[in-house]
């Protein structure tokens, strides 16, 4: 595959997720170590830099950039407050005018702007994103650390927005059943299911709303 095509990703059977944001979880990051069984050691503690794309009529796609490569998932329905997201696509930079036209865009659900160019270059990428009205790129950096608690995929992270310092915990799995009590045992049920693209509105104040413990 060119590093300019696109990846369409089939055959995965999408996860079950709960995540929430605060300004405080410490004690329940604690209970959640506690409660982990043994995990492997690549994912004790790992560190990202990404940079997610908003937009502000769309809250049904995370768009996001890791590795030079445009990621965009797509949540596919809410059941009993859990969030089923599955992976549409991933396409390396630079990125063809094809794939931003008929790929990207219509993920974020805005108008494409004229494109003059056959391949984009990342920083030619950003600079429209830029210049569009209706998006904004965001520098996120992520320390997280993992575990496992009833079988979930269980997360704290530590999670910088654009400089802002915010925390997060997650429980994911492809059994509802096992999040539920996961939430349960740790005490996030009674939190807000907040997901990365929300969160991130958020702290940007592109959604006038707090995280769960401002």
């Amino acid at each position: 595959m060119n590093n300019n095509a696109a990846e369409v990703i089939g055959d995965v059977r999408p996860r079950f997720e709960f995540r929430t944001f605060g300004q405080n979880l410490a004690k329940d990051a604690g209970r959640m170590a506690r409660l982990s069984v043994p995990v492997p050691e690549n994912i004790w503690e790992r560190h990202s830099r990404e940079i997610y794309i908003l937009s502000r009529t769309n809250d049904q796609n995370n768009t996001k950039i890791r590795d030079d490569k445009m990621d965009i998932k797509t949540r596919v329905q809410v059941k009993d407050r859990l969030e089923q997201w599955n992976p549409l696509m991933k396409a390396g930079f630079p990125i063809s005018a094809h794939v931003v036209r008929h790929e990207v865009f219509p993920a974020f659900q805005v108008p494409c702007p004229t494109l003059n160019q056959e391949v984009y270059a990342l920083a030619e990428f950003l600079e429209m994103i830029r210049n569009h009205p209706d998006l904004l790129a965001v520098r996120v950096t992520k320390q997280r650390f993992g575990y496992k608690v009833n079988n979930t995929i269980c997360e704290y992270g530590i999670v910088w927005i654009n400089g802002a310092k915010v925390y997060t915990l997650s429980s994911e799995s492809t059994e509802c059943d096992d999040i539920h009590k996961t939430l349960a045992d740790i005490g996030l049920d009674v939190y807000e299911n907040i997901n990365y693209l929300e969160a991130i509105k958020r702290v940007t104040g592109m959604v006038d709303k707090p995280l769960v413990n401002e």
